[in-house]
């Protein structure tokens, strides 16, 4: 890995909210607003301010200047506090809603802060000699303007137009504006698969795949398309797969713009997801993107009921760490939670803590049926724990060495060629799916993707075995260095299909699995179990060894071991939550309708838990949380014959989260 990450490392960042009024800068009593805001970010321990409004960017676009004045004047206030302030923004997204749709979007997405143009008006808006008519997305159906789920036209990223009406806001915001970072929100094709058609993006497709796009009533190419959009496309059509290709490169290209024009201030963008097919219509390919982005944000969401159910977020968190430490330079994660009261603001503080990643608290009061009008600002909601953190359990702030007892593949190559096995499943599930049965296991593990799967010195460094769930798309160079690490006494877990199909997505004459099963290397387990029952048999026949094995108490408390600068840490999680609705607010229908947390409770007992380590563990530990503020518990430790340690400690009192830690002081 030649690229090494240089910039700053946030800690704890916090949503920056803005509203309508703050376009009446230089009004005083939005400077004195800025004045508060600030210190109460100071308060709280934040080191980095995100902003959070003026999100659909062009849709201000008469108002730039008092814009750029605006975040100057936040940049400066911020600044006296040595906290770094990051613009958020969709560049690409201008709300135009249907007449059906006005209401809905106005009660629905207040968070953006809406100014959308007049119907008529719209037709003749434009920034820096663009007409916005003239850059939008065309749906592939009919030729209109493309509309996407947020009641949005869309500017096309392959549109030199919007390319340039972009870079010159970018530049001219820059020449003012003091800032430290920029997140560039939906970088990506909200429109999915029914966009874009327009002369651009079919010039594109000649120029750079030598095809033309089809009409809908293609069906060899389009597929089914009466299922969601999503889900349209034939991939057993090479023309088709290099159309989701094509969607990507537009993108790829916009975000190698905006980090040319950023220079040195770190870039980074949204992805609520990284390893799910369904991302291919969105145009949405972090790992293909992470060369041009500095920084790597996982949208972690938060306020739904099922959030207490986090283990299947885990692979999602788990894979953004592994691009950002090994595809940009061991850069830092956030992960973004979106907060309504304490309990859930705690839940997100205590998942960005167990991921080892950067925590970035926000509310969406504008997401919900009504404001209660209790729900506290990201800062005031943060600091309790942050406070708590800062005196009893520091961290060092880069994300620390974690103990991988397996290596899981998860091939982007399967993705970008549509692969499913013969029951129609596709290869992140089987990716996912071991990671949660780590999870509850308490085995440590990494993913692997795919360039590190094509470098047999890579695999050849770790001895830990090597998941090979479903990956029916392999390249040449993929097979040879796996089979390089084979031969040379690597171990690896094999879950057919392998190998049917090359890298382009091309069906081989013979699955590389033959191939690979002929050879009888020793190293080599095959199963046919899903990744629970795969992982208990080896774990049982003593294939993996974990570093941490439980042998007493509930089985329902995560742990995860980490090294930060050498010092020790055992993160305890919970898995045994439920989540207590709000009795009145909920989601707005749009986005599900759902009930929102007002608080949380553990469905276990806690009690008393042994594990015993199998890595060196220090002589003095204690046992801390937030939930009982400035006691630390004790934490029993024996040295086995073996070479192990076991620690033994009550969790009987804590709902949520706990740590074990080196004792400091007497």
């Amino acid at each position: 890995m030649d690229r090494q990450y240089t910039y700053f490392r946030p800690k704890r960042a916090a949503a920056w909210i803005t509203t309508i009024d703050d376009l009446l800068w230089p009004d005083i009593n939005i400077i004195r607003k800025i004045e508060r805001m600030a210190k109460g970010f100071a308060d709280a321990g934040v080191d980095l301010a995100i902003n959070y409004g003026f999100h659909t960017r062009f849709d201000f676009s008469d108002y730039f200047e008092t814009l750029n004045g605006y975040y100057k004047n936040v940049c400066d206030e911020l600044h006296k506090y040595g906290i770094r302030f990051m613009d958020h923004y969709s560049c690409n997204l201008v709300e135009r809603p249907k007449p059906e749709h006005f209401y809905e979007l106005h009660n629905s997405e207040r968070h953006h802060v809406l100014l959308h143009k007049d119907p008529i008006a719209a037709e003749f808006a434009q920034y820096a000699g663009h007409r916005f008519r003239d850059i939008l997305e065309k749906d592939v159906r009919d030729g209109s303007n493309a509309y996407c789920v947020y009641k949005a036209e869309m500017f096309c990223h392959n549109n030199p137009g919007f390319i340039d009406m972009h870079r010159k806001y970018l530049e001219r915001m820059l020449a003012v504006v003091p800032l430290d970072a920029m997140e560039v929100d939906d970088m990506c094709d909200y429109g999915g698969l029914t966009s874009c058609g327009c002369d651009y993006c079919r010039e594109r497709f000649r120029r750079d795949y030598g095809r033309e796009l089809p009409p809908l009533e293609d069906r060899d190419f389009w597929g089914d398309t009466s299922k969601p959009q999503l889900s349209w496309g034939n991939y057993d059509n090479p023309a088709f797969r290099d159309w989701v290709r094509c969607k990507t490169d537009g993108v790829h290209d916009h975000i190698r713009m905006i980090k040319e024009v950023l220079g040195d201030r770190p870039l980074m963008t949204c992805c609520s997801g990284t390893g799910p097919m369904v991302l291919n219509g969105l145009g949405l390919n972090l790992e293909r993107f992470a060369d041009d982005l500095d920084l790597v944000m996982l949208e972690n969401c938060g306020m739904a009921l099922n959030v207490t159910n986090w283990a299947g977020k885990d692979a999602e968190a788990m894979l953004q760490k592994d691009i950002a430490a090994n595809t940009m330079g061991g850069a830092p994660a956030v992960a973004l939670s979106y907060q309504t009261y304490e309990p859930s603001a705690y839940l997100g503080w205590a998942l960005a803590r167990f991921w080892g990643a950067a925590n970035w608290g926000s509310t969406m009061v504008g997401r919900l049926s009504v404001d209660p009008g209790d729900i506290g600002t990201p800062y005031d909601l943060m600091a309790p724990t942050a406070n708590w953190e800062d005196r009893y359990s520091p961290i060092p702030e880069n994300s620390g060495e974690e103990a991988a007892d397996i290596r899981i593949a998860n091939n982007l190559l399967c993705r970008e060629n549509g692969h499913r096995d013969e029951n129609g499943r596709e290869h992140w599930k089987d990716a996912s799916g071991w990671s949660r049965a780590c999870v509850e296991h308490n085995v440590g593990y990494r993913f692997v993707r795919f360039r590190e799967l094509s470098d047999a010195g890579a695999l050849l460094r770790e001895r830990t075995p090597l998941v090979l769930a479903n990956m029916g798309v392999v390249s040449d160079a993929q097979f040879e260095a796996i089979e390089a690490y084979l031969a040379a006494g690597g171990r690896a877990i094999l879950k057919l299909p392998f190998g049917t199909r090359d890298e382009q997505g091309f069906v081989r004459p013979e699955p590389l699995s033959a191939k690979l099963l002929a050879k009888g290397y020793a190293g080599l387990t095959v199963t046919d179990g899903d990744a629970e029952d795969a992982l208990s048999a080896m774990l049982e026949a003593g294939v993996i060894r974990p570093a941490i094995t439980q042998t007493e108490g509930e089985t329902t408390w995560a742990m995860r071991l980490r090294r930060n600068d050498g010092r020790f840490f055992l993160h305890i999680l919970n898995r045994a939550l439920k989540s207590v609705p709000h009795p009145t607010v909920r989601v707005t229908e749009t986005h599900g309708g759902g009930q929102i947390i007002a608080d949380i409770e553990k469905t276990n007992c806690g009690g008393r838990v042994s594990v015993i380590l199998r890595v060196p563990v220090p002589e003095r530990l204690e046992l801390r949380t937030p939930e009982r503020g400035r006691l630390a518990f004790p934490v029993e430790t024996e040295k086995l014959a073996d070479g192990g340690t076991k620690l033994t400690f009550d969790l009987s009192d804590i709902t949520l989260y706990a740590v074990v830690q080196e004792k400091t002081g007497a």
